[in-house]
């Protein structure tokens, strides 16, 4: 005998107020827990990951891992509202894609504060006037974002946390067709990644770089002759159309964040530790350095060099490595690193994020 329509929704009511009953009793408990740790900081970055992954290897459908991941998310950002209000410092204005990392790591109940530059983010986090900070680290296809790399190097701020953020950019506008546009306001990373499509479609706009999409959205509002090419949020935000969607020329373009506070984070399981290496100007330097990792049996995620600004032609190198720096293996890797390097700076060691 078929189910009639007015017993579905009797049901999903029923259920509904079960839900509320639970989520209301879970709040609770988390406010208690917060009690328990003695007021400390309701954000722990550990906790919140054994979280995200104990409801994904749970999820047997029909709700997608991403769906649920969003979800439990902001249930836990609500949560932690009730304990204390958060700033979270981001590269801004509103509309820019930090802004949605921010979103998509602390959840849409934390306090973004949009500042003007990455050195702005840091120097908040360092001061204390924001919690935690939201910096772009590197770009799949652009690769690493410089700026956040120098900032790092002396920071007493730490890595807390990062964010794996699918990219899809769009061209947004007030033009009535694609034709009318003369100029294309944009990031300097985002017209990179989607200059193909630009040559293409726009092969006669002029491109135009500014601080941030959502300040190339602000820009194409004013001139029926423009456009930007930002994300969904900022279209919203400045009340423009979507001319194209997911224009970027690689379709798993990703940015990586960095989150950044002044707080140590516990092992979660599934971990990972970045560092800051210098080397003796002397010959095989580099491959001394990572021998120690090949040793002790840790994996090496990612390199990269950079200038160390002294103008004698120095180098840093920015490593990635699996694991907490609590764990055995990790600590002994450390050590013989640190007596092989001329500069050993441990900037931290968080929950690795997953790309959902």
């Amino acid at each position: 005998m078929a189910v009639s329509l007015s017993e579905i929704r009797g049901k999903i009511d029923a259920l509904d107020s079960r839900l509320v009953e639970l989520l209301s009793a879970r709040a609770k408990l988390a406010q208690q827990a917060w009690q328990a740790k003695g007021n400390a900081s309701a954000y722990k970055p550990e906790r919140e990951a054994q979280v995200l992954r104990r409801v994904r290897a749970l999820n047997k459908g029909p709700l997608p891992a991403a769906a649920l991941t969003r979800l439990f998310t902001e249930i836990m950002s609500v949560c932690r509202a009730l304990e204390e209000q958060m700033a979270v410092a981001y590269l801004g204005p509103e509309g820019t894609f930090s802004q949605e990392a921010v979103v998509r790591h602390f959840g849409s109940s934390a306090g973004g504060r949009p500042l003007a530059s990455i050195d702005e983010v840091f120097r908040a986090v360092e001061s204390g006037e924001s919690a935690y900070g939201v910096v772009p680290v590197e770009n799949s296809t652009e690769g690493a974002v410089g700026r956040t790399l120098d900032l790092l190097l002396n920071t007493s701020a730490r890595i807390c946390g990062e964010v794996m953020l699918p990219v899809r950019q769009n061209l947004i506008s007030n033009a009535k067709r694609r034709g009318d546009i003369r100029t294309v306001y944009s990031h300097t990373q985002s017209l990179a990644q989607c200059q193909q499509w630009l040559s293409r479609h726009l092969p006669e706009a002029e491109r135009v770089a500014v601080v941030s999409n959502a300040e190339a959205a602000r820009l194409a509002a004013r001139d029926r002759r423009a456009a930007a090419i930002a994300s969904r949020t900022a279209a919203s935000l400045y009340g423009l159309k979507l001319l194209a969607r997911n224009i970027e020329d690689d379709p798993k373009n990703t940015t990586r964040f960095a989150v950044i506070g002044a707080d140590e984070v516990l092992p979660s399981g599934r971990d990972k530790t970045s560092l800051i290496l210098s080397t003796r100007n002397v010959p095989g330097a580099v491959h001394d350095l990572l021998t120690p990792l090949a040793r002790h049996g840790v994996s090496m995620t990612r390199l990269e060099s950079r200038p160390a600004r002294t103008g004698r032609w120095e180098y840093v190198f920015y490593i990635d490595i699996e694991g907490h720096q609590q764990e055995p293996r990790v600590a002994k890797a450390l050590a013989a690193l640190g007596r092989k390097a001329a500069m050993l700076k441990v900037l931290g060691s968080y929950p690795v994020a997953g790309i959902l």
